[in-house]
């Protein structure tokens, strides 16, 4: 089998948190303050680690791969596709800020209507980039541009990168948690994310679990 791309794992942690609101938007009881806050505080680090994602790829990856000859109109269409996900985010965002202010049952029907548009606008764009751009991860692993690429991504911040593989790591499946330590040395996966992703699973793991 052929291993997971970072990309693709990442992928997963973003699919896995829009079931997981759907899940928890369906089942809110009206007047539920404290889960309203709860997750508005799970929401608040998914857009954070989405939006940096995306803004990670155009400023840092999209020029890697136009220089291994990717079609700079094929990057042109992602990042199309990102400025349709960055609509949808917003909007989630102001029912989700509505659900977090009122806790009413009403705003969670209004912010799972928007999550499932997110949903939507995103899985298009996740199987796009599957389909197009995976296998040149595929075929260029090694390639020591690609690789920098994800030096640069995960920045100079520990706690960012604390927080970011505590969330990866969170309900990945053996397959990913595999992938993520051939990408991510153990023991950076081990100190930053047992360390630094202590908050992420305080305030937002707690949410789902």
């Amino acid at each position: 089998m052929t291993e997971l791309s970072m990309n693709r794992i990442i992928h997963g942690a973003v699919r896995r948190d829009l079931a997981r609101f759907l899940d928890a938007l369906d089942s809110f009881r009206d007047g539920d303050r404290d889960r309203a806050e709860q997750l508005g505080q799970a929401w608040d680090n998914f857009l954070g680690q989405l939006s940096r994602h995306h803004h990670g790829e155009h400023e840092i990856i999209w020029p890697v791969l136009q220089n291994l000859g990717v079609d700079p109109g094929l990057l042109a269409q992602m990042d199309a596709e990102h400025d349709r996900l960055a609509e949808a985010l917003t909007a989630t965002d102001e029912r989700m800020g509505t659900l977090r202010t009122t806790a009413s049952v009403r705003a969670a029907a209004a912010a799972r209507e928007a999550m499932s548009g997110l949903r939507t606008v995103a899985e298009e764009h996740l199987a796009h980039e599957e389909a197009d751009l995976e296998p040149l991860y595929a075929a260029r692993k090694d390639d020591p541009a690609l690789k920098e690429t994800g030096r640069k991504l995960a920045g100079n911040s520990p706690t960012v990168a604390g927080q970011f593989l505590a969330w990866v790591s969170d309900g990945a499946s053996p397959e990913e948690q595999a992938a993520l330590r051939h990408h991510v040395p153990g023991p950076v996966v081990l100190i930053l994310g047992g360390i630094f992703g202590r908050r992420y699973r305080r305030q937002v793991a707690s949410v789902w679990h």
